[in-house]
């Protein structure tokens, strides 16, 4: 049972989502709150899976919520997906470095959106595909910025390698045929990178590839061309 919980000030809003979520087996609707500040509150309660969290709310923003409650040890568990009416803009990046798991237009299809809480419960990035292509894009049109992305030098050369392909949004079966490696392999070279750069999920894996220079405009997966920091490292 995948347990969700739904921040958004507009009522028709919330009472649509869960209409929505609670017509599916296997979802259960714990709460809502009509502001952030209130949402973080029923989160620290009811510790849900996936918070639907808006990211323009009265009281507290969206994105701070989330910060609060990326920031709480004891919320680790819990996956935020933001909500917006909007498309590309500051929004994404923030919410992403604050470390939300994904990012969806609220007109996303009632199918995609129930994709998304089953990707972020099992702490997998997602965000709609057509924000992932805008935003993969602004981020390479930008040059890296490593002085706000520390710990490069503490990835092996395989955690690089899958770093940068989950960036370019290869899955880990698709990381997996691409590397010539196990599935399971790809999942513990990416746990691993994640637990060294204290990474919640993939999502924030993808700000630090394309913070740090990993992964570059113009380059194909696998074509990072970043050299290990220490020869021979696997």
């Amino acid at each position: 049972m995948i347990r969700v919980l739904i921040v958004d000030d507009q009522a028709l809003m919330r009472a649509g989502f869960r209409a929505l979520l609670e017509a599916e087996d296997g979802i259960e609707v714990v709460g809502e709150a009509a502001d952030g500040r209130r949402g973080v509150e029923l989160v620290r309660r009811y510790t849900p899976d996936v918070a639907l969290i808006d990211v323009q709310m009265p009281v507290m923003t969206g994105i701070e919520a989330t910060r609060e409650i990326a920031a709480d040890p004891l919320l680790a568990a819990v996956h935020v997906v933001i909500l917006t009416n909007y498309g590309l803009d500051e929004y994404v990046f923030d919410a992403l470095r604050a470390g939300a798991a994904g990012f969806l237009l609220k007109d996303t299809e009632p199918a995609e959106l129930l994709r998304a809480i089953e990707v972020a419960a099992r702490g997998d990035a997602l965000l709609s595909p057509a924000i992932t292509r805008r935003l993969i894009g602004a981020f390479v049109s930008r040059p890296p910025d490593r002085a706000t992305a520390p710990g490069l030098e503490a990835l092996t050369r395989r955690e690089r390698e899958v770093t940068a392909l989950a960036a370019r949004g290869l899955t880990n079966e698709e990381i997996a045929a691409h590397m010539v490696i196990s599935p399971f392999t790809a999942k513990t070279h990416i746990s691993r990178a994640m637990i060294k750069l204290g990474a919640r999920d993939r999502a924030q894996l993808v700000v630090f590839a394309y913070e740090s220079g990993l992964v570059e405009a113009g380059r194909a997966p696998g074509a990072h061309g970043s050299a290990p920091s220490a020869a021979g490292r696997d």
